[in-house]
């Protein structure tokens, strides 16, 4: 498994596995949980949750599938903006430790910007860092001008990464965000990067695809990992699903195929504002 740093130091796998809508339904869970097994048994240990994930339910999941293989995670979350006082921060993380069935959170986020000063937060990390119930903090859906505000606070350089929404349809932070984060050599996490699905559909990803001998799927999530300092979490829902997204991980794309995305799927030439979703 290709791996990537944190300013920190610590290697991470390029691909983790996302939760969101996961936990939700009961007659789901057993194939969810047995899906995040079967990605830490090939590779996939990078899990990302959010306490805003079915108000709970996607930790819950993710702690039940850890039972007894918690030191093979890498478990990120994240603390909704309205909690992200210095007080309300290290209360949301220590009802998410509860959910998760576990002693420390390896990465947690502010999962986007709020009206709470980011001064406060910041502070909040890092008494839970202190406490030991966090290893390392980032954020979530930050522009340019978030994140050189964070970087203009006095612990603002630990910030870990910056988890953001990018596929093939999805590109403008290639304009300005992705050169910012990867001149101060800090990974960027793509969340959503296959359009929940809705890019499989399009002719060229379906051609090349087939000149492949893979799936849609597998080639936009191999477009979004030819990026070197850049982490992936797909949601997978069935270990066959997870199977899937791993064997991305090894196709390589040509540079005419990706050439031919690029007019497919073409990147900004202007800035644009960061999307959300």
């Amino acid at each position: 498994m290709r791996k990537t740093k944190f300013p920190s130091g610590e290697e991470v796998p390029v691909l983790g596995q996302g939760t969101w809508g996961l936990g939700e339904r009961t007659e789901n869970r057993q194939n969810e949980i047995d899906a995040l097994r079967f990605g830490i048994d090939v590779g996939m240990t990078l899990i990302d949750t959010a306490e805003m994930y079915g108000d709970g339910a996607s930790e819950e999941l993710v702690g039940k599938a850890l039972e007894g293989r918690r030191a093979e995670a890498f478990i990120v979350d994240k603390v909704l903006p309205h909690n992200a006082t210095r007080q309300g921060t290290v209360a949301a993380c220590e009802k998410s430790l509860r959910r998760l069935k576990t002693d420390r959170i390896d990465l947690y986020l502010l999962h986007w910007r709020g009206a709470v000063p980011l001064e406060e937060t910041l502070a909040a990390f890092d008494d839970l860092i202190r406490a030991g119930k966090i290893r390392y903090w980032g954020v979530s859906n930050f522009d340019v001008p978030d994140m050189e505000q964070v970087a203009s606070l006095s612990d603002g350089a630990a910030v870990a990464t910056n988890q953001v929404l990018y596929n093939l349809t999805r590109r403008g932070i290639e304009y300005d965000l992705m050169p910012w984060c990867e001149q101060r050599h800090i990974p960027v996490m793509a969340y959503s990067p296959l359009e929940q699905g809705r890019l499989m559909g399009h002719p060229v990803l379906r051609r090349i695809a087939d000149e492949n001998s893979a799936t849609p799927a597998q080639i936009a999530l191999a477009w979004v990992l030819r990026k070197e300092n850049l982490i992936a979490v797909p949601k997978a829902s069935m270990p066959g699903h997870v199977k899937q997204n791993r064997i991305a991980l090894d196709i390589h794309l040509r540079r005419d195929e990706l050439a031919e995305l690029d007019r497919a799927f073409p990147p900004p030439d202007h800035k644009m504002p960061l999307e959300m979703i």
